[in-house]
Formats: C-alpha cells, sequence, structure tokens
C-alpha cells in the first residue's frame, strides 16, 4: 500500500471507529503519516451535552477531561486497528479536543518510522 492508501484506510477506520462507539461519526478525517506518527484530525460538532457543559464555570476542562477519559477507555480498539494497517506497534498516543471548534487531533507514536518504512517496502 502507498502512503496515501494507507492514510486513507486510518480514515476510513477513524470514522467507523466513532459511529461504532459515539453512534456519531466526524463530519471530515484527514489522516498524516509523519516520521515515527500518525495523526488524525477529526473535525465535527461538539455534542449537545458538551455544549451545555461549556456554560459552566469549568466548562471547557470538564469537556477536555470526558474526551480524554472516552480516549483511555476506547483507544486500545482504535489503536489495534491502526496496527492492523501499518503492521507496527503504537508506542503511546496523545489527544486534544478543540472547544471551541469540536475539532480533535489524536497522535499515535510508533517505535520505528513509519514514513521510512512504508517509502522502503514500496
Amino acid at each position: 500500500m502507498t502512503k496515501g492508501q494507507i492514510e486513507d484506510a486510518i480514515s476510513k477506520l477513524t470514522t467507523k471507529f466513532y459511529l461504532e462507539n459515539i453512534g456519531v461519526g466526524p463530519t471530515s478525517v484527514k489522516t498524516y503519516i509523519l516520521d515515527d506518527m500518525v495523526i488524525v484530525r477529526t473535525q465535527g460538532k461538539l455534542f449537545p451535552i458538551e455544549q451545555k457543559i461549556l456554560l459552566g464555570d469549568k466548562g471547557i476542562e470538564l469537556v477536555k477531561d470526558i474526551r480524554k477519559t472516552f480516549h483511555e477507555v476506547a483507544a486500545s480498539k482504535l489503536i489495534t486497528l491502526i496496527e492492523k494497517v501499518v503492521h507496527q506497534s503504537v508506542i503511546s498516543t496523545h489527544t486534544d479536543v478543540s472547544t471551541k471548534t469540536g475539532e480533535s487531533v489524536v497522535i499515535f507514536v510508533f517505535k520505528e518510522n513509519l514514513e521510512k518504512n512504508i517509502l522502503n517496502f514500496r
């Protein structure tokens, strides 16, 4: 598979993952392979409950905590799917969400330079 095909496959897996686990998928998913990282950027809206939480005193912190907790609980499923596509193990993940736009970013870090391995594999 080419780098673009792998990025597309991960974007599709991510959309399906969110649909199956949250019930709502992002409006757009872009995946980028850069060195030893896969960066997945999702665009969409905050959930109605998140929008209400933002009205409170600690709204931003609470919404970020909810998303972080979901990531910690469910990330292993998404990691397994991505590892099957790239044939490498994820060693760490990082995530954040914009409470203004609903856009989120998840970074998957691999032990080896994934981008270089893809180019050498072809």
